[in-house]
């Protein structure tokens, strides 16, 4: 049984592209990792930028919209990365087995200074990592990994 994980955000431009990205650096090929988002837009290049900086190939992120999924694909875990899109879509994932909700800080929001910018870019892509490090570590046996 291959576990289906979907993290879901407004934009999908940022804090899902790096919870897909980084899940999919440490667990390989032995899930399948998707994102969505509520509105889809361009990825923001700081997230690309963060990612690239751990060494996570980018090549193949693109943003997608919920729609590709809903009803198409049977979702194992339904991951809110964004207060927003949970709250936008309390039962858009009623069919996924687990919904969890893990609100990261938008990191696109806020002042525009370059500089101020990849630090909270750096800092989303820690939290998250972290997350997803102590998520797999609780639930190893039950993701089968």
């Amino acid at each position: 049984f291959r576990r289906v994980v979907l993290f879901l955000c407004s934009h999908n431009s940022a804090r899902s592209q790096m919870a897909e990205a980084i899940l999919r650096e440490h667990v390989g090929e032995r899930m399948d990792i998707h994102s969505a988002g509520l509105d889809p837009e361009a990825i923001h290049p700081l997230t690309k930028v963060v990612l690239q900086e751990r060494g996570i190939d980018v090549s193949q992120l693109r943003s997608k919209s919920v729609k590709e999924y809903l009803g198409k694909v049977s979702v194992t875990h339904a991951i809110f990365v964004c207060v927003q899109a949970e709250v936008r879509c309390p039962t858009t994932y009623p069919f996924a087995l687990n919904r969890h909700s893990w609100p990261f800080d938008d990191p696109a929001a806020g002042p525009t200074d370059p500089d101020v910018q990849l630090l909270r870019f750096r800092r989303v892509r820690d939290e998250i990592e972290e997350r997803i490090l102590a998520w797999l570590a609780t639930e190893a046996e039950e993701l089968g990994l």
